[in-house]
């Protein structure tokens, strides 16, 4: 995750700026800045393209005071350079933000008209001109911070600070993490308690849509109505691995919530959202590819199962997804103008890598989409296409697993397009249904409560199934594998349409089977396999939306409802529900979740 960190009333505080910055730079980024409201008046500012140490020789020795903000980067909107490394500037106003403003096209150009100049190719730095026109307005700093915050569509945290106003950090968090902080005499702000650890003695932890006042004697939130709230306070933990584990019960759930910031992050490093594109990759033209191997281990395949449907729909370039360790001793045929994508978290699983080498020296071109640039699959694939998700502790994928259908959806539309198959509009068309991925997540991520009450009837079940249609067949194949990965529940996914191929014996009184059905194109089809399993006394929970509830209501069990979903959105978007469904069934057996029996986080060995 980007990173940041804010700090009002501390002597120096540049310095725990940085060390703040420091401990979270093995999270990843590529550019880093601070801005400090010096003692004298000004608000100065450093940045740099590159890690904190280059931020470090950027600083001069007067940029100190005792409030001031600070953040690392990922290249979204706009490449790894000074320019757009954050904080972002507008007038009085300095800001520093995670996540993706759906909406900064439309209210930059509206900005632009007023006569506004901007110096960037970012989204962020629209919320800082936004924030300074409210107070040219007269508006007071906190109602003008509401005020901008009702303007912004999408996932974000972000965190400013004002010049002349010397013991004041704004903040606000919508789809992606920030919590406040009291020590003595100072508070703060970060996207992870990990960053002040030590230097806090309690924690807030903001729910989603509040914002935050933060001053060197306290710091008061407002609700997503704009109303005062009291927010818990919590001990913080000198542990760096309780702190960084947060308010979270297991590094899963805790990933869990990450996926509507780093999923946002991956998706920006694919698309334009300016143009309403999907970037070239140097190297990748799928106008010259005619058959394309998808090949990857559990999770990974799955994800390289939902992109065939995209793939094949989108470009209609003829797909072939394997499971690694079949891959690579089948004696696979190859044809003229194949090409083979390995997705693999770590990057060194050892059958992925190993097919990826059956690959080159076939002479295939490779393409390594994976989490580690630095693994041994991204040194010796031809192309490397990455997924930002962070370090992933829990070994059960989850913000791994989506930000890879992230990368996989840009690559489907990318293909599209260099095969002609879609048109600008079309292709535009797309790129908003995927740039609005992270907001609809964190929608989602709100029906954990109705999750956790199902799951404790769920963990005492012997067998369930799980059911699904299109690309939502290797979703029930995944939430199968979460279930049984941590609960040890025996589970399977299937086809909706081979129940009555043979799966439909295993139905009988009593049995779960979970069906993911939202109201697309397949819903009749998918309603039908509903009715075939409850007629055989199965208790049916539906993974659906409005429309599909509606047109279910008295044939399933229970519900899990979803915001509307189409597109490519959908699966990445319904995969929180069987995430979070796989986690408190975990819970409430009281297996260990983050560690489950015989399983690695990286196999390494065939």
């Amino acid at each position: 995750m980007c990173g940041i960190v804010g700090v009002a009333g501390r002597i120096n505080a540049e310095s725990v700026l940085v060390e703040g910055l420091r401990r979270l730079e093995y999270r990843g980024y590529d550019s880093a800045g601070i801005a400090v409201q010096t003692a004298e008046g000004p608000l100065l500012r450093a940045r740099a393209a590159g890690k904190v140490s280059a931020l470090e020789a950027a600083m001069t020795p007067e940029l100190t005071g005792a409030t001031g903000i600070a953040h690392t980067r990922w290249a979204t909107h706009g490449a790894p350079t000074e320019g757009n490394a954050h904080p972002h500037r507008a007038g009085r106003v300095c800001v520093v933000h995670n996540g993706i403003i759906e909406n900064f096209k439309v209210l930059r150009e509206t900005l632009q008209n007023e006569g506004r100049e901007f110096a960037s190719e970012t989204d962020s730095e629209v919320i800082a001109h936004l924030l300074d026109r409210e107070l040219d307005r007269g508006q007071a700093p906190k109602d003008a911070l509401l005020a901008v915050l009702e303007q912004l569509e999408g996932a974000f945290a972000l965190a400013a600070i004002i010049e002349g106003e010397t013991d004041l950090v704004l903040g606000a968090r919508r789809g992606a993490p920030l919590v406040a902080a009291i020590g003595d005499g100072v508070c703060f702000l970060a996207s992870d308690i990990m960053a002040i650890a030590g230097e806090a003695r309690s924690v807030i932890y903001l729910e989603e849509g509040d914002a935050a006042v933060v001053r060197p004697s306290g710091v008061d939130v407002y609700d997503s109505a704009g109303q005062a709230v009291t927010r818990p306070l919590s001990p913080a933990s000198v542990s760096m691995v309780l702190a960084e584990k947060g308010n979270h019960r297991h590094f899963m759930q805790k990933e869990i919530y990450e996926q509507p910031e780093v999923v946002g992050r991956t998706l920006a490093a694919y698309v334009d959202a300016v143009s309403g594109c999907v970037r070239p990759r140097e190297g990748i033209d799928f106008s010259q590819i005619t058959r394309l191997f998808i090949v990857g281990c559990g999770t990974a395949s799955y994800a390289g199962q939902i992109a065939e449907y995209w793939f094949e729909a989108v470009s209609g370039l003829p797909v072939k997804v394997d499971i690694a360790s079949e891959f690579r001793y089948r004696n696979p045929a190859f044809l003229e103008g194949d090409a083979a994508l390995f997705i693999s978290q770590s990057g060194e699983t050892a059958d992925t890598l190993e097919a990826l080498r059956l690959c080159k020296r076939a002479g295939l071109t490779t393409i390594a989409l994976v989490n580690s640039p630095h693994s041994s699959m991204a040194r010796e694939a031809d192309l490397v296409a990455p997924t930002l998700a962070g370090p992933e502790i829990g070994v059960a994928s989850t913000k791994a697993f989506t930000c890879q259908l992230s990368a996989l959806a840009s690559l489907a539309v990318l293909a599209g397009a260099q095969r002609g198959r879609l048109s600008a509009e079309q292709q535009a068309g797309h790129v908003a249904n995927l740039m609005s991925v992270p907001s609809l997540m964190a929608a989602a991520l709100k029906i954990e409560q109705e999750i956790d009450a199902l799951a404790t009837e769920l963990a005492h079940a012997s067998i369930v199934l799980y059911l699904g249609r299109n690309e939502f067949f290797p979703l029930a194949l995944e939430g199968a594998l979460k279930l049984k990965e941590i609960s040890y529940i025996h589970a399977e996914g299937y086809a909706a349409g081979e129940l009555k191929h043979g799966p439909i014996a295993l139905i009988e009184e009593d049995v779960a089977v979970i069906v993911i059905a939202p109201h697309d194109a397949l819903f009749n089809k998918t309603r039908s396999s509903i009715q075939e399993v409850r007629a055989r006394g199965a208790r049916v929970i539906a993974i659906t939306d409005e429309p599909g509830a509606s047109e279910l209501e008295g044939e399933i069990s229970a519900q899990l409802l979803l915001p509307r979903l189409t597109g490519m959105a959908a699966p990445i978007v319904s995969s929180v529900a069987v995430q979070l469904l796989a986690y408190y069934v975990a819970v409430h057996k009281g297996t260990d979740v983050d560690q489950p029996r015989n399983l690695a986080k990286s196999v390494t060995v065939e």
